[in-house]
């Protein structure tokens, strides 16, 4: 039975820049048919956007954050399982983030979590385990029962 990880942007972007837990995550989202990797579909423009954000701050150089970019396109394409966000998702994040107080593309990450549980469970599957390495989140994520992991403690 593969193992299920939801991976929020904030330790996605560890896979493809080298911070505090970027060989934990390289690890867990290697290309296996014994692991299986859900990703909201915000998790695309957060990513791209931290990459940006890099090269425009300079810690990435422009040939750099674009070798990162093609490469995190073709993870997209076809190593990752991108959940759409749905009407109803986003009914369930204003909920959940006027529960936890929480930012609103978190609210719409853990929202997202919560429906890959619940259909990762129905499939006969083990609960998932949320990846992230924001804190705010990952109080959030255990509040609502899902096993969380913080990269950062993986250093």
């Amino acid at each position: 039975m593969a193992a299920g990880y939801f991976v929020d942007s904030s330790a996605l972007v560890k896979r493809y820049v080298q911070e505090t837990g970027t060989s934990w995550v390289r690890g867990i989202t290697r290309h296996s048919p014994s692991t299986i990797i859900y990703l909201a579909h915000i998790t695309a423009v957060e990513v791209t956007c931290a990459v940006a954000r890099r090269r425009q701050g300079k810690t990435l150089t422009p040939p750099r954050a674009s070798s990162i970019l093609h490469r995190f396109r073709q993870h997209l394409a076809g190593r990752y399982i991108v959940i759409e966000v749905t009407p109803a998702l986003l009914d369930d994040a204003m909920r959940l983030g006027n529960t936890h107080a929480l930012r609103a593309y978190d609210a719409v990450q853990l929202a997202v979590a919560l429906e890959v549980n619940r259909s990762h469970q129905a499939a006969g599957s083990s609960p998932i385990t949320l990846v992230s390495a924001d804190r705010d989140l990952n109080d959030a994520d255990t509040a609502e029962g899902l096993t969380v992991e913080n990269p950062n403690l993986h250093p």
